[in-house]
């Protein structure tokens, strides 16, 4: 009798083993990594400029008075703002932005850019426009600098992440992963192989998901996020069992497992 219960308690307990092993690799990123060769990923980075949203665009040359029309009599002494925070958890941690004149496209996808008029942004990335905007101003300005932001960059992260809520990237680019750091990883009830994005471009609603444990996601439309994007990430089975569950389950299997392993012992030691 001894040793068929110290049998079911080897038994035991090498399942256990496995199934803690196995719940640790579904926790796992990325994990087929080193077979996934980067195809679209830079494809997929440049956003294009939307209806509403906020470009902060600053001229700057050698001779600032040369630039200052362009600038909307913006003051040269507030040119660059640097925004290096040491420490904690915040959207522009270690990031520099750019202050500078807001400029907002409007419904026809334009902007009312000083002297140069008005400048059309569909379907163009934030790159594009700069370089439209460069090539516009070498008519009156020598080596113009063009440095341009989108303001009002932000993603909303929803659903089994440590913190929820919107989050503004200040240099206008971000990936899942970004995102996912911001928000404080996914907590250990999170579905890391079906999270759901929602993304709203040019009028259209689009949709899809991506597997955090396949590397594979790197190649998706989806990894590069862009301006609006909604992360909703799903519960796990697990957790929806337990939200079920009377609270004080996990004691009475405790208390249980107690009795059984004292009982055990007891026999054992009247069969001495």
């Amino acid at each position: 009798m001894k040793n068929k219960i110290l049998g079911i308690f080897f038994v035991f307990l090498l399942i256990s083993c496995k199934v803690k092993d196995n719940a640790q690799n579904d926790l796992n990123y990325m994990q087929n990594i080193e077979n996934v060769a980067i195809e679209s990923s830079a494809k997929n980075s440049n956003s294009t400029i939307q209806t509403g949203d906020q470009l902060v665009i600053l001229i700057t040359a050698k001779d600032m008075d040369v630039v200052k029309p362009f600038n909307q009599n913006y003051s040269s002494s507030e040119l660059i703002q640097t925004n290096n925070l040491a420490g904690g958890n915040t959207p522009n941690q270690g990031l520099t932005s750019i202050s500078g004149p807001t400029y907002i496209v409007d419904s026809e996808g334009n902007i009312d850019f000083p002297i140069l008029g008005k400048v059309n942004t569909t379907n163009k990335s934030l790159v594009e426009i700069k370089n439209e905007l460069r090539d516009k101003m070498t008519k009156y300005v020598i080596n113009p600098t063009i440095n341009i932001r989108l303001a009002n960059f932000k993603i909303t992260v929803l659903g089994e992440v440590n913190r929820q809520g919107d989050y503004t990237m200040s240099n206008g680019r971000a990936t899942i992963l970004n995102a996912l750091g911001l928000a404080g990883d996914l907590t250990m009830y999170g579905k890391r192989e079906d999270i759901l994005i929602i993304r709203t471009e040019n009028g259209m609603v689009t949709h899809g998901k991506i597997n955090l444990q396949d590397a594979n996601l790197i190649n998706s439309p989806y990894y590069n996020l862009k301006q609006g994007d909604a992360i909703i990430v799903p519960s796990t089975n697990t957790k929806n069992i337990a939200a079920k569950q009377n609270p004080n389950t996990g004691l009475y299997l405790t208390a249980a497992s107690i009795a059984v392993t004292a009982l055990a012992v007891v026999i054992g030691l009247f069969k001495k």
